[in-house]
This record gives C-alpha cells, structure tokens and sequence, in this order.
C-alpha cells in the first residue's frame, strides 16, 4: 500500500496538513500537489477547523519544491500548473476562505516557499532556509511567485531573490518581512499551534470576511476597497456570532 502524501489531521479546531514526503525533503510531486489542493478543499468545509496550519513531515523541510524524479524531459508545466486547470494547488491557501498559516521547518525551496506565499501567515525554525531558484534551471516560478514575492516583501527584496536565485536564511526572512516570526527548531508545532488556536477563538464569520476583504481590495484602487469592506462588514454586522461577542464583551467589561 502507497502511503499517502498529504496527511489531514483535525485536532483542537485546527486543521493540520503535513507534507509527508521527508525522505524526500517533501518535494512536491505530482501528487503532492492534487492531494494539498483536496485537503485544502477539505479544511474548507470542516465544521471542525476553524484555521489551518500547513507544514513539512521531519525536521528537514518544509518543502524543496518540484520534484526531480519526475523531470522527465524539457521542464513543462502540468495540467494543475497551467491557467483553467484545475485544482491550481498553489492558489489553494489563499482560496480557502479559513485562515491558513504556513509552519516552516528546514528548506523552503521553490515550489514550497511559493506554496508558502500562498498562506496567509508564515512563522519559521531558525534553520529555515529560503530561496526560489528558478532562474538556475531556466525557467521562471511558475507557481505564483513572481507575483506575490512583490507583494508580501517589496519589489527589491523580492526581484533579488527572484533573479539572483540565492537562499536567505531565517533572520533575513524575518528581516524583510517574508515571514512573521521566527522560533527555536523545536517550538515550531507548538508556536503554530498556538498562533492557529489564538486566531481561531474569534468569530470565524468574522474571520473569512477579513481575509476576504484584504484579499479582494490587494488590486483594486482604494474607494473600490472600501466598498468591499463595508459590504463585508455588513455581512458580519449584526449576525447571531456578532451579538453573541458582543454580549459576552460587555458582560466581561461590566465584571472587570
């Protein structure tokens, strides 16, 4: 029996989806990339998670990227890789309406720091490395990460890596902003967890229609952002989850 590659684990109200590929630094094969998409479909509608963490079996890698045994010619992309294919698992994380935080252990490479880049937050071991080295193949990162690099560092942090090819190592990452925070090797599960579990305690209604808000207003100019945030502000406004926070937020302030 194959062993699976993507392991779905619901504990605590958080969803956690491990690449379990370690002999391999969790390279991201073809079906890596169809199972990470399915599991983030499932997180979606687990009544069960309200926020998902995504990481790397071992302690060596997140992710190396592609995975070489599978180059078996001049590099292409792959149905799930090319526009109207389907499921596109780079675009996965940041579909998944839940929030969706990217543990990093080790190497996160190409594929895996795009995959990364796709989450909404990214905390580190020390030992992470970082690196989308593309270019040295001759090709270009194909899986989002010429266009969201940009937008999380900045358009110079992010073309240096992008064209240079060259890894940055945790600090650096912390540095530009690349991820949130960075932990000793062996709190990384412990420190992602209890990220996951702080966000999940609030309003998950809430939580969707902010993400929602931030993602949809990144490219549209700012009167048209305050439109999409008004409309999902309404949506939010006034719902038994809001009534019941706020009740329960008055009662604690009157017995403060």
């Amino acid at each position: 029996m194959t062993q699976e590659p993507v392991h779905y684990e619901t504990r605590d109200s958080i969803a956690w989806i491990t690449i379990d590929r370690p002999d391999v630094l969790n390279a991201l094969s073809r079906a890596v990339r169809r199972e990470l998409a399915v599991a983030l479909d499932r997180a979606t509608t687990d009544r069960d998670a309200a926020a998902v963490v995504i990481t790397g079996a071992g302690e060596r890698s997140f992710s190396v990227g592609a995975d070489i045994s599978e180059f078996n010619g001049p590099l292409a992309p792959s149905a799930d890789e090319t526009i109207g294919g389907a499921p596109r698992w780079h675009e996965a994380p940041a579909r998944c309406p839940k929030p969706v935080i990217a543990a990093i252990n080790g190497f996160c490479l190409g594929g895996g720091l795009e995959l990364a880049l796709a989450c909404d937050l990214r905390i580190c071991a020390s030992r992470a490395t970082f690196a989308l080295p593309e270019v040295s193949l001759g090709v270009v990162p194909g899986a989002g990460g010429t266009q969201r690099l940009p937008r999380v560092v900045g358009l110079g942090p992010a073309l240096a890596m992008i064209l240079t090819g060259d890894r940055i190592d945790a600090r650096e990452a912390n540095r530009i902003g690349l991820v949130t925070r960075v932990v000793p090797d062996a709190d990384l599960r412990t420190e992602a967890q209890a990220l996951a579990t702080r966000i999940a305690g609030h309003g998950r209604l809430a939580l969707e229609c902010a993400k929602a808000a931030v993602y949809r207003g990144l490219d549209i100019p700012l009167d048209s952002g305050l439109a999409v945030e008004a409309e999902l502000n309404a949506r939010v406004m006034g719902s038994q989850e809001q009534v019941d926070r706020a009740a329960a937020f008055a009662d604690r302030s009157k017995n403060a």
